[in-house]
């Protein structure tokens, strides 16, 4: 379990709830990305803006608005907070009201004064991200993924800083939401972090900067896994006696959003994004086809929802190299969380920062901890207006990671061109934020279990990713 998992778990548990590697406008995947989304771009610049933020002054307070405060975003918000003495969290959204409390608290027994939201402005409900959003200078948005890209975009409309967790789509058109909003971010001088913190860990910094300097030299393959034991699962029948009613199917996969494609993308986005992306940071590009395997072996039953307990993927990258990619939920199966790159003077363990071969080497170095050092470094670029943008790398690594599953869901290669040109989008149900929480909460899910109260969930060689299903 990696220790952003165990924070969140212990904070889940407490409230009794359920580095810019380079500047990131340089690299090929922007170009390519940005001229085909540009009509996105343009239209998103047409909105109205509430308010323009640019840089901060180093003594000016910046007010943050945390946006999900489940156990990541509430962990987010404390390493925000720990940025400095000029920060302050001012507003907050969720759509469960326990959880909203425990993170509230949480974060008051730690930071104290620096947490200054007024009853008025903790706002409950799917469109209260506005509210919130309007309020502060930087936004944190740790939401289930499925919202992320809605939520980027009005952050963005609204000229907002902005720390997003990954992944940051969960299907293609969230994907071209969050690259057309990355380009008007950057047309407005906003700085967005995105929480894939590997960027900002010095040894992994060191690691890749060699392999890029050649010390390798050609990366001929690469290998990444994310194989464990699953992680927390919320069962119909517990939540149900823990607020001593049923709950409505939409409430029921809010609260065990995990196991959802529209929410979570499969843990193939959740958790093995961070292996994909450091396998991209290290070939400076996405890949152009995957093909692969997978299914639902194991873990099985109605509170597993329609994901799949194991990926296996081959990535194709535009040199005609290849990453081996594989995630696993499963017990009493070899665990490892890891990426690996073969070159032809040598072989990287990018995780334990070691080359070996003729140029063999090992980071003797320190560093502070990667999940703070990527909210000091945010900070510091608004604080002295630095150019400041990882929404495309994240971008392109969420991307990446829908391609593996539509690969694996599918049974077939599917080249991101062909992924680009997908009418699936699963990733809001539609009219959710139009109307208020007790009506939203009645709304349909696209995915409904069947009279045995399990859920349908992708069969490999019949399920077709790039045409979109019909709504229950």
């Amino acid at each position: 379990m990696s220790w952003r998992t165990a924070q969140s778990n212990a904070i889940e548990n407490m409230s009794n709830l359920i580095v810019p590697a380079t500047d990131p406008v340089t690299r090929r995947s922007f170009f390519s990305t940005s001229t085909k989304f540009a009509a996105g771009a343009a239209a998103l610049s047409t909105l109205p803006l509430e308010r323009f933020v640019h840089g901060a002054s180093p003594g000016d307070t910046i007010k943050v608005a945390l946006i999900g405060m489940g156990g990541r975003g509430s962990g987010a918000a404390d390493q925000a907070l720990s940025t400095g003495e000029s920060v302050k969290l001012v507003a907050v959204a969720d759509v469960h009201e326990d959880r909203m409390k425990g993170s509230i608290n949480m974060l008051r027994n730690k930071h104290k004064d620096k947490v200054q939201v007024k009853e008025e402005n903790m706002f409950m409900g799917f469109d209260a991200y506005k509210k919130a959003i309007a309020l502060a200078d930087l936004v944190i948005l740790a939401t289930p993924p499925g919202f992320r890209p809605m939520q980027f975009e009005e952050a963005v409309r609204q000229g907002k800083h902005v720390f997003m967790e990954k992944p940051v789509c969960v299907d293609v058109a969230g994907y071209k939401k969050v690259i057309a909003a990355a380009a008007e971010a950057k047309k407005k001088n906003l700085k967005v972090g995105v929480g894939l913190q590997r960027h900002h860990q010095a040894g992994y910094l060191e690691t890749i900067k060699r392999i890029h300097d050649g010390q390798m030299g050609d990366i001929m393959a690469m290998r990444a896994y994310w194989n464990g034991n699953t992680p927390w699962v919320k069962p119909r029948a517990d939540l149900e006696k823990q607020y001593g009613r049923k709950l409505t199917e939409l409430e029921y996969q809010m609260r065990n959003w995990y196991y959802f494609v529209w929410l979570c993308g499969d843990h193939i986005c959740e958790q093995h994004i961070h292996n994909l992306d450091v396998i991209n940071w290290v070939k400076r590009g996405h890949p152009v086809s995957a093909r692969g395997n997978g299914g639902c072996e194991t873990r099985k039953g109605p509170d597993y929802g329609e994901i799949f307990d194991h990926h296996v993927v081959e990535f194709t990258y535009e040199d005609g190299s290849v990453c081996f990619s594989q995630c696993r939920h499963q017990l009493g199966c070899w665990n490892d969380v890891s990426e690996h790159a073969i070159g032809t003077k040598g072989v990287a363990n990018l995780g334990r920062y070691t080359i070996t071969g003729p140029n063999a080497w090992r980071f003797q170095g320190g560093g502070k901890d990667a999940y703070q050092q990527e909210h000091d470094d945010l900070f510091d670029a608004i604080r002295n207006d630095k150019p400041y943008n990882e929404a495309v790398y994240g971008a392109d690594s969420s991307m990446t990671s829908v391609l593996g599953r539509m690969a694996t869901y599918s049974g077939k290669e599917i080249t991101w061109e062909a992924a680009m040109k997908s009418e699936v989008s699963d990733t809001m149900v539609k009219g959710i934020d139009q109307v208020p929480w007790a009506e939203a909460i009645k709304l349909t899910p696209n995915s409904v279990p069947g009279s045995d109260g399990m859920y349908q969930i992708a069969i490999p060689g019949k399920t077709d990713v790039l045409k979109a299903r019909k709504a229950a």
